[in-house]
């Protein structure tokens, strides 16, 4: 009996797309291991997606439906700090598209959109122009620059052994007393350990407009 295989459409394409790179990275999203996913021959993919810039915007706009911006019922701060968070746990999600959406090449409505959400809730908060335009300028670098910080970091944390005790010989942590207690806290359990830096950033620079907004 023959098997009837799930026809191709653009939908299915992106979603299975963004798997793909969710688990092995954009660079690994071919038309041809695309095809071989999906039971196709890489040419039917072209019915639905124009070429590799277009398939990595439509999966770029399947993350950005992930995004949550900053809400009009809340507290400028508290629905800043819920936007942010729910960014960079999406950014966590797909850690390939941090590059790409920082880049001309791949500016999206929805980013555009969430970009101006995030300056209209700042100037109805009472801050000004020119405070607002610095204002979102540290917001964005923290959210993406954190999430880019922490997907290097991940990917180091995840080197093998031989590679970290290999870096670990080669600092003179004798000669840098500082860097030695950062290690060990590394390698111990404790208090530490639970605080989210990406969140205690977050509201370190919300206190900090806060304060700003207050004066």
């Amino acid at each position: 009996m023959a098997t009837t295989r799930t026809p191709l459409s653009r939908d299915r394409i992106l979603e299975t797309a963004l798997a793909l790179a969710d688990e092995h990275g954009a660079d690994a999203v071919t038309m041809r291991r695309l095809g071989d996913e999906l039971g196709f021959e890489a040419m039917s993919l072209y019915r639905h997606v124009a070429n590799k810039d277009d398939l990595l915007d439509g999966m770029l706009d399947l993350v950005l439906t992930e995004f949550e911006p900053p809400s009009q019922v809340e507290p400028w701060d508290v629905s800043i700090r819920r936007s942010a968070i729910a960014v960079h746990e999406s950014l966590q999600r797909h850690p390939w598209a941090i590059r790409l959406l920082m880049t001309p090449q791949h500016v999206r409505p929805a980013r555009v959109a969430y970009m101006d959400a995030l300056l209209g809730r700042l100037r109805e908060a009472g801050f000004s122009a020119e405070t607002t335009y610095t204002a979102y300028h540290v917001l964005d670098a923290h959210i993406f620059g954190f999430s880019l910080w922490h997907t290097t970091y991940e990917r180091a944390a995840n080197m093998p052994r031989e590679v970290v005790e290999k870096l670990m010989r080669e600092i003179p942590f004798d000669q840098h007393p500082h860097l030695r207690e950062h290690r060990d806290q590394h390698e111990a359990e404790g208090p530490h350990r639970e605080v989210d830096a990406f969140a205690f950033g977050l509201d370190l620079i919300l206190a900090g407009l806060a304060e700003l907004n207050a004066a």
